[in-house]
């Protein structure tokens, strides 16, 4: 880029606020949650939703349990006024959910919004004027004196309808685009709204980073200084409404509840204008994962990503924080080998508080499973496939035997360049030592124990196709194979036996690895499959030979 042009941006001024409090505060506490989905996420959409997806996201967002829900702009638009009309007339609106609806501060506007609002029992009616420096000098050529009498004239429109009606009517002011105005002129917009206004208080005054302007602290410094310096705090709720422009939406509104906001209005996702509204799905879980009860259910995620897609045509990304496909999947070798150990850990001690490496959210909590947590690839470690195994499978392999293994599946990896499919990984190790039938091949064994305790073995086997029944005696059925099998191998060291059960009950098959050396000091292993474990024993004995022969 041109160094020259960057000249034309100045940096922002900070708040000068002395003894500020807000960093020194942790939320314990929720925010009362409002969802823009259907007003400020929709009018950012290629194509505004229609009446059927605006329903399904209506009743999503009550399911979720958002108790304030904005509806729409019903002075707008037609389909706007017709779709709040519906939940009104059908008797939709659950009686513990307030609608909101947002207007401007324009007579024959408002009055349109009363109309629409007719017969609903709670209502917040927000209305917003702009009160940035560059809106009022650019946009509308006002002094701040007429921008304030905008406002104050419009709660005057809306203090004239409130007899007219039977809705227990709440008001939101909004001070648009706040963060592009002086600080002490939006306190005084908004003394002069809360001193106009006739109806029930606290009023919401809705604090909105309309463009994401400076860093969040400076947010959280204006929202800190706005309460200390407000007249009657006690009579407003103070609301933030952040957006994205500088990535750091979800940032801004943590900021703003920890200066002393104790609400906030956000999107599923973080859908909205240019980069988007704060994501309310990111910004609870956040409070979640610090052990704050955040009121909303998010526990089925994939119904809430699924009618959020059908309903806005839109896509969740597979990076997006808590919610997209590959968060809670490890590639990286050691990384996938902190997360086995750290729920073997938590599941061996029984352990209530959450601390897995590499997760920070339990992925249960969001109705996920923890098979997509390990994905293996070319960068993944033994301890991945070794996962992998486990937990789809139930082979819990050897840990001398991780190696060896997962250098077949690195190659698999490496020669796709691809990511591989835990079937696949299976398939392999079937093939690499299930299915190793050449050059010995077993075709029958008999057993028996001698007088003094030894076992005495027969076994029926070809040899590079050749079928010969050879004898062995030794201290128990794997050592009289080795016995029997000696007079037609080379010399070979058994180092390593395990075995166990796939599954519990009484007709689950045994697994049992074996690890052979040769002469030449060779080593691999063998794995053998079957119901009897005396059997399962001497399969893996043969899969080790024949792979040590290989």
């Amino acid at each position: 880029m041109n160094s020259n042009l960057i000249k034309k941006y100045s940096p922002s001024k900070p708040i000068n606020i002395k003894n500020r409090t807000w960093p020194d505060n942790n939320i314990t506490i929720s925010p009362t949650w409002c969802s823009v989905d259907l007003r400020d996420g929709n009018q950012a959409l290629i194509n505004p939703m229609n009446m059927d997806q605006k329903l399904s996201l209506f009743k999503l967002l009550v399911d979720i349990g958002f108790k304030e829900i904005e509806v729409g702009f019903p002075s707008a638009a037609q389909v706007e006024f017709d779709f709040l009309r519906n939940l009104i007339d059908n008797n939709l609106i659950p009686d513990d959910v307030t609608v909101q609806v947002l207007c401007q501060a324009r007579k024959h506007l408002i009055d349109r919004t009363f109309e629409a609002i007719d017969g609903a029992k709670n209502v917040i009616f927000h209305i917003y004027n702009s009160t940035s420096t560059a809106q009022r000098e650019i946009v509308f050529q006002k002094s701040k004196q007429e921008i304030k009498d905008i406002a104050c004239q419009g709660i005057n429109w809306v203090n004239e309808n409130l007899s007219k009606t039977a809705s227990n009517i709440r008001l939101q002011y909004s001070p648009e685009s706040f963060t592009g105005t002086e600080i002490e002129y939006a306190v005084d917009v908004c003394e002069s709204v809360l001193d106009t206004w006739a109806g029930q208080k606290p009023v919401i005054m809705n604090l909105p980073a309309t463009v994401e302007l400076f860093t969040p602290n400076i947010y959280a410094d204006m929202i800190e200084w706005f309460i200390t310096r407000f007249s009657r705090p006690n009579e407003i709720i103070v609301s933030v409404h952040t957006h994205n422009d500088r990535g750091t939406g979800v940032a801004a509104s943590e900021f703003g509840v920890m200066a002393g906001a104790t609400r906030v209005e956000g999107t599923l996702f973080g859908n909205g204008e240019r980069t988007g509204n704060v994501d309310i799905i990111t910004l609870a879980l956040n409070l979640y994962t610090q052990g704050v009860e955040t009121n909303l259910d998010l526990h089925g995620l994939d119904k809430i990503i699924d009618v959020y897609k059908s309903c806005t045509n839109l896509p969740v990304h597979p990076r997006h924080p808590y919610v997209g496909e590959l968060v809670y999947t490890a590639f990286s070798g050691s990384h996938q080998d902190a997360i086995k150990k750290g729920l073997a850990s938590r599941k061996a001690l029984n352990k209530e508080k959450w601390d897995i490496p590499y997760l920070p959210i339990d992925p249960s909590d969001l109705g996920q499973t923890y098979e997509a947590v390990i994905r293996i690839n070319s960068q993944s470690g033994k301890g991945g496939v070794a996962y992998i195994m486990e937990n789809e499978y139930g082979c819990s392999l050897p840990k001398t035997m991780h190696p060896e293994f997962s250098k077949l599946i690195q190659k698999l990896t490496e020669t796709s360049g691809k990511e591989i499919s835990s079937k696949a990984i299976y398939t392999c190790f079937k093939d690499s030592y299930l299915n190793q039938i050449s050059p010995y091949e077993l075709i029958k064994f008999k057993s028996a124990q001698n007088e003094i305790n030894e076992t005495s073995i027969t076994l029926t086997l070809k040899i590079d196709g050749k079928e010969f029944t050879i004898d062995g005696t030794g201290n128990g059925p794997i050592d009289a194979c080795k016995q029997a099998l000696l007079s037609y191998t080379k010399n070979f060291k058994i180092l390593n036996y395990s075995e166990h059960s796939l599954s519990e009950g009484s007709d689950s098959k045994a697994i049992a690895y074996i690890q052979l050396e040769s002469e030449s000091e060779n080593q691999c292993y063998g794995v053998g499959i079957d119901s009897s474990i005396n059997l399962a024993s001497i399969k893996a004995l043969f899969s080790a030979l024949n792979r040590l022969g290989n």
